[in-house]
């Protein structure tokens, strides 16, 4: 009995190694996963956060358009040499703009705002005020009118600048560009052409592509009266930059802001 019970007592102490040791490998397995694959934990939130960053990139690009527009009398002024239309003055029109659209106040970002739209929001202005400063010359030139630093220029220029200086690709595009740097990729081409057969709306289209590693969001642009001037009727008469008019109507599809964003955009 005495021999039987310690041989009992050391088969139930081997029983009890061998459930621990799984419970430590388990252990560990899960600690090397969360290391190499810290995405399993945040990849919803972090989806999150990347889509609202992509929406107030779009914002502010269109914003820095809107504001070009509203000043385009000023800039084309032939009788006006120094128009006082600075890149200061261009930020102070942007962020008033931008928190009128979105009540989010750049000047002191709320707590909120995810650390990656603060960090590429200051990028985007930074290179939105440089095609500001390089335009001067051109802004400031007196009796010559139309000088060409429209909401399109201004738009394709900010957008290069900013998308060398990061992990993220934004950019204007068209299924008929003016500009064949502005060309669509086959997945704009596809979007554009689905928006174009729909009724204008603001909604954009996003999708995460590559398994969840890749956002692409399309944010639709409408012909607006004034972008008639150039690119109303008639249809094939040169406008003032020397463009053939599309013959456009408002509230047509003119384009699209489109961009990408890695979910490894560090």
């Amino acid at each position: 009995m005495i021999r039987g019970n310690a041989d009992w007592q050391r088969g139930n102490e081997k029983a009890k190694m061998f459930m621990i040791v799984p419970v430590k490998a388990l252990r560990l397995i899960g600690l090397i996963l969360s290391l190499l694959c810290p995405q399993i934990g945040w990849t919803q939130d972090s989806h999150k956060e990347i889509e609202q960053t992509a929406q107030l990139l779009t914002t502010f690009l269109n914003v820095g358009r809107v504001v070009i527009e509203r000043n385009q009398l000023l800039i084309n002024d032939p009788g006006k040499g120094d128009k006082g239309f600075t890149p200061e003055v261009f930020e102070r029109l942007v962020l008033d703009e931008f928190f009128h659209q979105t009540d989010i106040d750049l000047k002191h970002p709320p707590s909120s705002l995810p650390s990656l739209a603060k960090e590429l929001l200051a990028t985007l202005l930074l290179a939105s005020k440089e095609v500001v400063r390089d335009a001067q010359f051109v802004i400031n030139q007196r009796g010559i009118g139309y000088k060409n630093f429209v909401p399109a220029t201004f738009g394709s220029q900010a957008a290069r600048k900013f998308s060398k200086r990061s992990k993220v690709t934004i950019k204007q595009t068209a299924l008929e560009p003016r500009n064949l740097q502005n060309a669509p990729d086959g997945y704009e081409e596809m979007v554009l052409k689905r928006l174009a057969s729909q009724p204008s709306s603001t909604t954009p289209s996003v999708e995460w592509l590559d398994g969840g590693q890749l956002l692409r969001a399309v944010v639709p642009i409408y012909y607006s009266e004034d972008c008639l001037v150039c690119h109303g009727n008639p249809k094939g008469i040169l406008d003032m930059s020397g463009y053939p008019r599309e013959g456009a109507q408002v509230g047509e599809l003119a384009g699209a802001i489109s961009i990408q964003i890695p979910s490894d955009h560090r």
